[in-house]
C-alpha cells in the first residue's frame, strides 16, 4: 500500500480525503487513496481494510519499504520509520527536501495507536483557527504518529494511505 503526500500543505481546515482522492486521478493511479487521518467517523488505525492491514507493505511512491504492514504503524512506538526512506507527493517531490514544505511535520489527529485525539483535530478538520489545535508529527523524529500539538493555522504536511490493495486484472 502506498503512502503518498499531498502536493502542497494545508493548514486544519482540509477537505483531505477529496484531495488524496483527486490528486491520486490526477497522478494517474487507480487505487483510492484515503487521508492519513483520524475524523469525527473514524480512527486513523481503522482506515485501511482489516484484510489489507497485515500481510501488505507500506511503501512510498517508488515501491521503497516504509512500514513492514499497517498494523506496524499502531504499535505504540509512534510509528517509527526509516528516515533514509524519502516520501513523495503525488507529483514526485521528496516532501523532507523540497521547499515547498518548509515545516516536516504531518497533521494526523491521533494518538500513538492510531485512535482519534478529538480534542486535537482541529475541529474534525474544519478549522484554521490559531487557537483551535491538531495533533501532528515532526518527520525528523522518524516518527509518523509522535505526540504533539500544534495550532490548526499551520500549513502541514497531509499523507494520503492506499485504503485497498487492487492487483493488476492483466497480472
Amino acid at each position: 500500500l502506498h503512502l503518498v503526500a499531498l502536493n502542497f500543505p494545508l493548514s486544519g481546515d482540509m477537505r483531505a480525503d477529496f484531495q488524496c482522492f483527486r490528486q491520486a486521478q490526477l497522478a494517474g493511479l487507480t487505487s483510492t487513496y484515503r487521508a492519513f487521518l483520524s475524523s469525527h467517523l473514524q480512527d486513523l488505525a481503522t482506515v485501511v481494510r482489516k484484510t489489507d492491514r497485515h500481510h501488505l507493505p507500506i511503501v512510498n511512491l517508488q515501491g521503497e519499504t516504509l512500514f513492514s504492514n499497517w498494523e506496524s504503524i499502531f504499535d505504540g512506538n509512534g510509528g517509527q520509520f526509516n528516515t533514509h526512506v524519502p516520501i513523495y507527493s503525488f507529483d514526485g517531490r521528496n516532501v523532507m527536501t523540497d521547499s515547498s514544505w518548509p515545516q516536516k511535520i504531518i497533521w494526523h489527529g491521533s494518538t500513538a495507536n492510531g485512535i482519534r485525539l478529538v480534542s486535537n483535530y482541529c475541529e474534525a478538520w474544519h478549522t484554521a483557527d490559531m487557537g483551535a489545535m491538531g495533533q501532528a508529527s515532526p518527520l525528523g523524529t522518524g516518527k509518523l504518529l509522535d505526540q504533539k500539538v500544534y495550532s490548526c493555522n499551520n500549513l502541514f504536511i497531509v499523507l494520503c494511505i492506499e485504503n485497498s490493495f487492487v492487483s493488476d486484472p492483466q497480472g
